[in-house]
């Protein structure tokens, strides 16, 4: 796949170690993404509420908060053991998901799982980055992200099949087995780092790190409301469909296909409109989508499945489309540290998915599905006053990235 999108002006690394890459990820976001869609299920399983199980998942989310922290170790950190020593702990973490006889291991396995998530994705993008310099970049982490696509579109149907002939134990024991096959295959195939690339790396340092963090305040608060302004969808939608339409978990299953699609869509146009546009004004064009999506499910359309489902494929896809675009700019946002900018902004929309997942679903309960609209269209309004100024920011930091081509 990588050989086919990108030319040889690409270094060879990159070409010949993106399609592995790319799946791996597929496979690790797969079993992050399983929960949310089937959270109804697995709370009858665990015999608690939907409302209680969004405790838990904003527990999880919260866990974000050390994603500052980890991103500057991953600054630090090989990029290759980086990735073996996350997918491990992904692969692990869904089999104590699996595991868990009450609510307590399961908010442990899944936090542990995010938080190694988190370390995953951060490692692979500041690996992008090390690679490939900033005006081209678009491309590279478009083709990465479908996986984020692709989990859903693929991973979380096949295990949304598996829920429905055994259960949702056995749907996290299958995810944890496809990862530890993944990691396997990273640690055959993918290159460790030369002396000359930890070398060119350590040389595109900052002599001070402190000093270029100034812009990176409004991006957090930027990226947790296009965050959250997803989750208030994405938590509650298996919920609706279930409640006022009466769909199965294998029905469930399909719908999860279908929007996997859509954000395949979403990601795949990032590799041809982002870096033309501007990666902040990409991102305020998907948070632009999200607002009348959402608003118009708040304005009754959830009482129709069909009408109800339109607006939520092009709520995802805005936010896919917003956030993909943003991972490129966010990368670039601190010289040299990939890993402490996308720590940076991925804590704070960890942040926003933490708070939504748990006002979401309350407002779910005692509301229905018109009250987390409301919030989801306001979080998008947040996000695009957020980015509404450009590329003012992104442009100003020059490419770090080391051609490896010399």
């Amino acid at each position: 796949m990588g050989s086919r999108l990108l030319d040889d002006s690409y270094a060879p690394e990159v070409r010949q170690s993106v399609t592995l890459l790319t799946f791996a990820r597929l496979i690790e976001n797969a079993g992050y993404r399983y929960a949310p869609p089937f959270l109804a299920t697995i709370a009858s399983g665990l015999g608690v509420s939907l409302s209680t199980i969004g405790i838990a998942l904003s527990i999880t989310e919260l866990g974000g908060l050390l994603s500052p922290v980890l991103g500057r170790l991953v600054d630090g950190w090989p990029r290759r053991g980086s990735l073996l020593a996350s997918g491990s702990i992904v692969a692990l973490s869904t089999g104590l998901a699996a595991a868990s006889n009450g609510m307590v291991v399961f908010t442990i396995a899944l936090l542990s799982l995010s938080l190694a998530k988190s370390v995953f994705d951060m490692t692979l993008n500041a690996w992008i980055a090390d690679h490939v310099e900033y005006d081209r970049r678009a491309r590279v982490v478009g083709i990465v992200e479908m996986s984020w696509a692709g989990g859903l579109l693929i991973g979380v149907p096949i295990l949304g099949l598996i829920t429905a002939a055994a259960s949702w134990r056995v749907a996290f024991v299958v995810a944890g087995a496809a990862m530890a096959l993944g990691v396997g295959a990273i640690a055959r195939r993918l290159p460790s780092e030369t002396a000359d690339h930890l070398a060119g790396r350590a040389a595109a340092l900052p002599d001070r790190e402190g000093g270029d963090r100034r812009h990176l305040a409004v991006p957090m608060l930027g990226f947790m409301f296009l965050m959250a302004a997803s989750q208030c969808g994405f938590v509650t939608f298996g919920s609706w469909l279930e409640d006022e339409h009466g769909f199965s978990t294998t029905a469930l299953a399909a719908v999860t296909f279908v929007l996997g699609g859509f954000e395949l869509v979403a990601a795949s146009s990032t590799m041809r409109l982002t870096d033309r546009l501007g990666k902040q004004r990409a991102m305020v064009v998907g948070a632009a989508i999200i607002i009348p999506s959402a608003g118009g499910l708040a304005l009754g359309l959830h009482r129709s499945a069909p009408l109800g489902l339109v607006c939520l494929c092009l709520l995802l896809l805005g936010f896919e489309f917003a956030i993909v675009s943003g991972i490129s700019f966010a990368s670039n946002l601190v010289p040299g540290r990939p890993g402490s900018a996308l720590g940076a902004v991925f804590g704070a929309g960890t942040v926003g998915r933490g708070i939504t997942a748990l006002a979401a679903t309350r407002l779910y309960d005692h509301h229905g599905m018109a009250a987390p609209m409301w919030l989801s269209a306001a979080c998008a309004v947040g996000c695009i006053a957020c980015f509404a100024r450009g590329d003012a920011a992104g442009a100003s930091v020059g490419p770090v990235a080391v051609d490896h081509r010399k």
